[in-house]
């Protein structure tokens, strides 16, 4: 008993500081947090994506800053629910919803088309939605799927809205991206991976893409008034990860399962998104990639101007741009 007494208190103590480490931890974890209080009353913004995960939770944020929110989404039954509960938790009744199907680029231009018909401005594109991981699937006008979606589709989708982007400036593009473009190469001979396809390679050339893209949009928009960034959100607790974590080995669940407690929550993972959408001090920046609410220097890869200038043309002539 003695023993017990004089060992308790330490006990206590140990699992204290233990768990204050833990705490500490996943505070680092969490990451940057946007502190700004801009307000957008008046804007509008359009995220793809947004009926879940990071998107949804920037809707919300963007939606109690005012801004007119347009929802471009898949499921249609989800997305009207998502913006039900993004009207409740915003206090704004200014949530609406757009068809979108990423894979298909008839459902980008249609989408495209209604919104150069039915609204006045955008203030900001944040191109949101995407796909990891997932088989060997081809789009509905057979690309790769994950260079399809996470890239082609945005890519076109925001050269058809560039004009209302223009005519609302200053206005801002987002591209949500992935740490995991720094392993990413761009195949130019084998840009649909035909040859040798294998998911996380297909997915870190689509987010190299998205690095791409922004780099060499900005430096065509240049004087316009529409400035472009690029992000990185961390590692997140989403339904990204659907196509990957059923294919994981049972041992690899079992290790992984604890450090959930330490992966960003949709909130927190949303918050470089909503900096670089309101962030003040960014409206002169433009083409730079960010990581917790800060400027952090791409990959070599995702610096090539040159790259970028082609992969630029060869997603022109994919998509049928003139």
């Amino acid at each position: 008993m003695r023993s017990f007494v004089f060992q308790y208190p330490k006990t206590i103590a140990l699992v204290t500081v233990t768990g204050m480490g833990l705490v500490g931890v996943k505070k680092w974890m969490a990451g940057g947090v946007c502190c700004s209080k801009a307000r957008l009353d008046g804007k509008t913004v359009l995220i793809t994506g947004g009926n879940t995960g990071i998107g949804k939770e920037t809707a919300v944020d963007l939606a109690r800053r005012g801004a007119r929110v347009i929802l471009a989404c898949r499921d249609m039954d989800r997305a009207n629910k998502a913006a039900e509960d993004v009207r409740k938790r915003s206090g704004n009744d200014s949530v609406i919803v757009k068809k979108l199907d990423l894979a298909s680029l008839q459902s980008v231009r249609q989408l495209a088309k209604d919104i150069l018909a039915s609204e006045e401005r955008l203030d900001v594109l944040i191109n949101n939605a995407g796909i990891l991981s997932c088989p060997k699937w081809q789009t509905e006008d057979g690309f790769e799927m994950q260079f399809g979606v996470n890239h082609l589709g945005h890519f076109l989708l925001t050269n058809c809205l560039l004009d209302l982007l223009k005519k609302s400036a200053p206005s801002r593009v987002v591209n949500v991206s992935s740490l995991a473009h720094e392993r990413g190469q761009i195949d130019f001979n084998d840009i649909n991976q035909e040859k040798d396809y294998h998911p996380w390679k297909s997915y870190s050339q689509s987010k190299l893409a998205n690095v791409l893209f922004t780099r060499e949009l900005s430096n065509r928009l240049q004087g316009s008034g529409v400035t472009t960034y690029s992000l990185h959100p961390g590692v997140i607790r989403t339904e990204l990860g659907r196509h990957f974590w059923p294919t994981m080995p049972l041992w690899k669940r079992a290790v992984y399962t604890p450090l959930m407690f330490f992966i960003k929550s949709p909130t927190e993972g949303a918050q470089t998104t909503i900096y670089c959408a309101v962030e003040e001090s960014l409206q002169n920046e433009s083409g730079l990639y960010y990581s917790d609410c800060a400027p952090k220097t791409a990959a070599p890869q995702g610096l090539d101007d040159e790259a970028a200038k082609k992969l630029w043309d060869l997603s022109a002539s994919m998509v049928g741009l003139t």
